[in-house]
């Protein structure tokens, strides 16, 4: 079964588990590969075969990810249950346990993000030439109300989901593919003046 495009965490627990910069690895690595068992990850991230092993089952028990057909022990093959990870906090409506666990999943998650990028950036000199353009970074101030800040969010996940068919149907890679990871971000300014309300 096809993992699903999309789940929105609710649970605390759940979200807490993704409060690992090895996890987020792992999840980025099943999604590029499709699958991996535990000796692939250690070879693919650089870590011990038990330490993968271990994160592995805690994405397993939170129900990220889940065994894939063949193999067994140690070589038995992991693959995502979904593709997306999101979750929202209602600092208003949410329990303190849920904004914790989501500041740090979130904290967790832009730490690992921002590596990635500063790690493809150092090795962007060593990429073929035609490729060098892909480590691209851009940033604006828009003064935005919150229905077009919404538009805006609209606007751009059409833009990353016209792509998402290829991640588990191989056989809509065009030729000459490589995997690119898109970010992207929106955050109140510092300096701007909290609106009422």
């Amino acid at each position: 079964m096809a993992p699903e495009k999309h789940r929105n965490i609710q649970d605390p627990k759940q979200l807490r588990a993704l409060a690992h910069p090895l996890r987020w690895k792992i999840i980025d690595l099943l999604t590029i590969e499709g699958q991996a068992t535990a000796t692939r990850c250690a070879e693919a991230l650089d870590e011990s075969v038990a330490s993968c092993s271990y994160h592995l089952n805690m994405l397993a028990k939170y129900d990220y990810i889940e065994q894939a057909p063949g193999g067994q022990g140690r070589e038995k093959p992991w693959r995502m249950t979904s593709y997306e990870q999101s979750w929202g906090i209602d600092f208003h409506k949410s329990s303190p346990e849920m904004v914790a666990a989501g500041e740090a999943a979130s904290e967790t998650f832009l730490d690992y993000e921002l590596t990635r990028m500063k790690r493809a950036l150092r090795r962007g000199s060593s990429e073929p030439k035609s490729w060098r353009s892909a480590n691209r970074a851009a940033a604006t101030v828009a003064f935005v109300t919150l229905e077009e800040l919404a538009e805006m969010h609209t606007e751009i996940e059409a833009v990353m989901r016209r792509y998402q068919d290829r991640i588990d149907n191989p056989d809509l890679r065009p030729e000459g593919h490589r995997a690119v990871r898109v970010f992207t971000a929106t955050t109140l300014a510092d300096t701007d003046k909290q609106a009422e309300g």
